[in-house]
């Protein structure tokens, strides 16, 4: 029998609360909830105290209805931080890939960028059918090493790359058609959709949840690693040393549009 456990904490900006048998762990900064540093290193340190203060299952939500996180911030993708930014974020996506029990990603709103690579991450996303979904990295000068990797995982191979070479921004319902969201619902429908997951998740022995989920994950995981470690090879060896990857960010930032010199 499970003890019932009681857990909550804030650290701005993130909130986490254990209630019983279930972490619900809320990214709190609206309107778009964007990943900096600060919070990509906090959010893998509370996501890690969650699981382990006796959940049986941890949900990942952004706060608001208009994202559940656009991504990570901007100016961490420039050569000084990137480096850094790139490391503390592998380590959180690897904190959620290989937690100790089942995760889902709740998406509402824009799921963009390294946001969309978290709920990759996730064992489930369970998405509002309007959510939208992007990797738009392309964009801006940059690719996604972790979606690099992922996507062509779970959806067939010519549409990832669609996806990551054009920035695309697709609804959940499409998300969920090609493979990546497990289940969507209208926005006023969205919890119980949620709920229905968690209690099915919740009736199985928690043990045998646990090794089922590891060893499901074994063949991905041997691939995701090898993989992930020439993805972040060729991003801070080849991609930050183009003069593409600093003039995309700062077109951004200067709200004009980049002027491309193919070196």
């Amino acid at each position: 029998m499970t003890a019932t456990v009681n857990f909550s904490v804030v650290v701005a900006p993130l909130q986490a609360e254990v209630n019983g048998e279930v972490a619900r762990v809320t990214i709190d900064r609206p309107p778009l909830n964007i990943l900096d540093l600060a919070t990509i290193t906090d959010l893998r340190v509370v996501l890690t105290e969650a699981a382990n203060q006796g959940a049986r299952l941890v949900e990942i939500h952004g706060n608001g209805e208009k994202a559940f996180s656009a991504g990570v911030e901007i100016r961490d993708h420039f050569p000084d931080r990137a480096s850094e930014m790139l490391r503390e974020f592998h380590a959180l996506l690897r904190a959620v890939l290989y937690a100790p029990v089942p995760v889902i990603a709740v998406v509402r709103g824009f799921c963009l960028g390294g946001g969309m690579e978290l709920a990759l991450a996730a064992d489930f996303i369970v998405a509002a059918e309007d959510a939208s979904f992007s990797q738009p990295e392309i964009i801006v000068g940059c690719f996604a090493p972790v979606a690099s990797v992922l996507l062509p995982l779970l959806v067939p191979e010519k549409k990832a790359l669609e996806l990551l070479l054009t920035g695309e921004l697709i609804s959940g319902t499409e998300a969920k058609q090609l493979g990546f969201v497990n289940r969507v619902a209208p926005e006023d429908a969205l919890e119980i959709e949620v709920d229905r997951l968690r209690q099915e998740l919740l009736k199985h022995s928690p043990t045998v949840l646990a090794l089922a989920r590891k060893a499901a994950r074994l063949r991905s995981r041997t691939e995701f690693e090898a993989a992930l470690r020439e993805a972040e090879r060729i991003y801070l060896d080849e991609l930050l040393k183009t003069e593409d990857s600093t003039e995309g960010l700062q077109a951004f930032i200067d709200k004009r549009e980049p002027q491309w010199k193919g070196r």
